[in-house]
């Protein structure tokens, strides 16, 4: 006799949660998603078809995805997908999964850029093109250039704009500001690597997984965040903004390496677990 979906999604709850050290509800949560996608329905359907029966088919589905994620690879990469500020966006192994704690460096972002008037947004290390299509979509009137060193990247972001409709977005392969020449911009945002190289988190959870390149910078995680801070006067116009994501311990250094570079209005934001995500500050005229 077939399981129920509600059978299964007992059984499957105690495994993920065992397997991958999740608390209850969190497991009971991710065996619903993956095996949602395996029935190929919305979650809600769950709840009024718990005692139909698992069809075969649907079960080795089912079976295969609840194998991926008990191996440890995240939930985005085995689903291809993830939320960001409420716009689902493509994700593969050739990019970072996008964050809620990075939806600070968006609000932060939108808050400089007035509605209604044009201007111009560089996005540096775009990965699947979370944060500029947001401010793209966002602010229609700007034109955003996203940029990343990774040509399996920017595929990915292209095809997550062309599926968003963000037509206000260009494209550049770039190790940084490296291919921009003397281009200037009115705001210049980022989420960079800033783990430490020999952070044990990155041998961990769903960091073992996602790009290395992405991740890590350096023995302390600033290497790329100094040349950013370095470099963007030269590519900001009068009274433009930087902002960037870091670490939980990283802000005070950042706001120094800020003031350093000739930047006023220096501070950091809190993100919603209170922890100092985004600092950011404007430069001088």
């Amino acid at each position: 006799m077939a399981a129920t979906l509600n059978d299964t999604l007992r059984q499957s709850t105690a495994i993920l949660a065992e397997a991958l050290a999740l608390p209850l509800a969190e497991a009971r949560l991710e065996a619903q998603v993956l095996l949602c996608r395996a029935i190929d329905q919305p979650r809600a359907y769950l709840a009024g078809h718990d005692r139909d029966p698992l069809l075969p088919e649907q079960a080795a589905a089912f079976a295969a995805l609840l194998e991926r994620r008990g191996k440890g690879e995240p939930i985005a990469y085995i689903l291809g997908e993830r939320e960001f500020f409420s716009l689902n966006f493509k994700v593969t192994p050739d990019v970072l999964i996008p964050r809620p704690e990075t939806e600070l460096l968006v609000e932060l972002a939108l808050a400089r850029l007035p509605p209604g008037q044009p201007c111009r947004v560089l996005d540096l290390g775009t990965g699947s093109g979370a944060v500029a299509i947001a401010v793209a979509l966002h602010r229609p009137e700007a034109v955003v250039l996203a940029v990343d060193q990774s040509a399996a990247a920017l595929e990915i972001a292209r095809e997550n704009a062309r599926r968003l409709g963000a037509g206000n977005l260009r494209f550049a392969q770039s190790d940084w500001y490296g291919a921009l020449a003397e281009e200037k911009f009115d705001l210049i945002v980022s989420n960079p690597p800033y783990i430490a190289a020999t952070d044990p988190h990155l041998a961990q959870g769903d960091l073992r997984f996602e790009p290395a390149a992405a991740l890590a910078a350096g023995n302390d995680g600033l290497d790329d965040i100094r040349v950013i801070v370095r470099d963007a006067p030269a590519h900001l116009d009068p009274s433009g903004w930087l902002l960037f994501e870091h670490g939980y311990d990283q802000a005070e250094a950042c706001r120094q390496l800020l003031v350093q570079a000739g930047f006023s209005q220096v501070s950091s934001s809190n993100d919603l677990a209170g922890i100092p995500r985004v600092t950011y500050g404007q430069l001088m005229p």
